[in-house]
């Protein structure tokens, strides 16, 4: 199967539209739910690491006070991103950069305007979509708590402390005062002398990366919208090639059949290379061989009828002069012709009955291996036992064995008639040479016959219905009724094989089958 017939595939047109579909708007939440989590992992680990270095910095400082993490955290001129307080074993808050000025980074005012991109009709739709859809398939969230810490008579309390103040690293997620971000808090202990002394709690809102999500979430819809479109348009195309030339198959279906019910034209086939180029070839073909068969029944009957006309007549003709004559001679003379004209009719009945049998029933009788040279030889062993004038049979086969699928009684009636009309042909005293050989996986059997041969204006008609050439002198058309070869034909064509007739080098006629080879 070729690359573009491959990709032409309805299946395929359809798998790719559905990946389409499914994959992008997929891959984006994905993305932004991925992205979202190493943004929040990376500034959680940056929290961590400021938070360690200045714990490291208290302890290595003295005694924890007051005037000490003051004085770090005034030291550090407001270059760090983050939010540090220093708070001793007592819950007390000894230090907080937040009041050494505005810090650069920390919980954005509650009155903070909307970012750009939250403000877009685009992104406001999408986050309607998508809540939509998360109140329908997704659980439920836990709130987040609240951004400031319960402080009582001086004091910050809060889980994430109590975790720190036992050696532990603590951490906690809380609702920012805008109600939009979340705020993340990092708790590290002070240890002097082995001891914990204080805690360092980190603090910074994710309202930096909502606003990098916001933009993503945008450009994410956009392409989310991208494909519904081209998602759309495939849609379009698919129904358009599919629908359109079924239609157009239907279209001359319809008009193939006459009032009558009979074909009067043929279809012409799509040059699609997918399934319903296939299925219009297919429906050609058939077609085609409707009109075959049906152009062989009209022909057929017309035969038949014309090969019945002449004995009838005769017989009709003898009959009306047998009433009107008294000589007993005579009256033996009509009854003779009539008697064989009779005979005559039963060889045409007999013959059309076997060759309408072949073409309605062969395909329906089983087939089974068959030995080539062991069946020629036994049909020769028969001719030989009742030859006339002498006729001699001769087998040439090619010493490997062939074989091929058939029903063994038609193989045989094939041969029969090839050896009947050879003998038929050949003069007293003749040969009748029969050739076994392989030939290309199949196996060609030549039957010759050492006769006048074949008029090069009847070669092309020795294997039609009821034509029969007998040159003078060899018995004229009596006992053939021309459907031998025909027979002959039929059976081998129904078997996948070819049969073909020729004037023989030296003289005679040689008659050729070729069937192919059993697997």
């Amino acid at each position: 199967m070729s690359l573009l017939r491959f990709f032409s595939r309805i299946s395929i047109r359809l798998l790719a539209f559905n990946v389409l579909l499914v994959f992008l708007p997929a891959f984006g939440i994905l993305s932004l739910k991925t992205w979202e989590e190493q943004l929040l992992d990376a500034q959680e680990r940056a929290m961590v690491q400021q938070g360690r270095l200045l714990a490291a910095a208290l302890a290595e400082n003295g005694p924890l006070e007051a005037a000490a993490a003051e004085r770090i955290l005034r030291n550090l001129k407001q270059q760090q991103e983050y939010r540090l307080r220093v708070i001793d074993r007592d819950y007390r808050l000894l230090a907080d950069s937040s009041r050494f000025g505005p810090q650069r980074e920390g919980e954005p005012a509650p009155a903070a305007e909307d970012p750009a991109a939250r403000r877009q009709p685009l992104y406001r739709l999408g986050l309607f979509l998508y809540n939509l859809t998360a109140r329908l398939l997704q659980p439920p969230e836990p709130p987040a708590a609240a951004a400031a810490f319960e402080a009582k008579e001086g004091r910050l309390r809060g889980p994430e402390i109590d975790v720190a103040l036992n050696g532990r690293y603590g951490s906690g997620v809380r609702r920012s005062l805008d109600s939009r971000s979340l705020t993340l808090f990092s708790a590290l202990p002070i240890e002097s002398d082995g001891e914990v002394v204080g805690v360092v709690l980190v603090s910074r809102s994710t309202y930096r990366i909502l606003q990098t999500l916001y933009k993503l979430r945008v450009d994410t819809f956009r392409v989310v919208l991208l494909a519904v479109g081209v998602a759309a348009v495939l849609s379009l195309l698919v129904s358009t090639t599919i629908a359109r030339p079924l239609r157009r198959l239907q279209r001359e279906a319809k008009a193939l059949l006459d009032r009558r019910g009979r074909l009067r034209r043929r279809l012409q086939p799509l040059r699609r290379q997918d399934e319903i180029g296939d299925l219009s070839r297919a429906l050609a073909e058939l077609i085609r061989r409707l009109e075959a068969h049906q152009s062989f029944i009209e022909s057929f009957a017309s035969d038949v009828s014309h090969e019945l006309k002449n004995p009838l007549a005769s017989i009709r003709t003898a009959t009306e002069l047998l009433a009107e004559v008294d000589d007993p001679a005579e009256r033996s003379r009509f009854v003779a012709m009539v008697l064989a004209d009779v005979a005559r009719l039963e060889r045409l009945l007999s013959g059309v009955r076997e060759i309408t049998q072949i073409d309605a029933e062969i395909d329906l009788q089983g087939t089974e291996p068959v030995a080539l040279e062991p069946l020629l030889g036994t049909l020769i062993e028969q001719f030989e036992l009742r030859a006339a004038g002498g006729v001699r049979y001769r087998l040439a086969a090619a010493g490997d064995e062939l074989v091929v699928e058939a029903d063994p009684a038609r193989l045989a009636q094939v041969f029969e008639n090839l050896l009947d009309n050879a003998t038929g042909f050949s003069p007293a005293g003749g040969v009748v040479e029969v050739e076994l050989e392989r030939c290309d996986g199949s196996a060609r059997i030549t039957v010759r016959d050492h006769g006048p041969g074949i008029a090069e204006q009847h070669l092309e008609r020795v294997f039609a219905r009821f034509f029969s050439y007998r040159p003078q002198g060899d018995g004229g058309r009596d006992g053939h009724t021309g459907l031998g070869l025909a027979i002959v034909k039929a059976i081998v064509e129904r078997y996948g094989g070819t049969v073909e007739a020729r004037n023989a080098d030296g003289g005679g006629a040689a008659l050729t089958v070729t069937l192919p080879l059993a697997a």
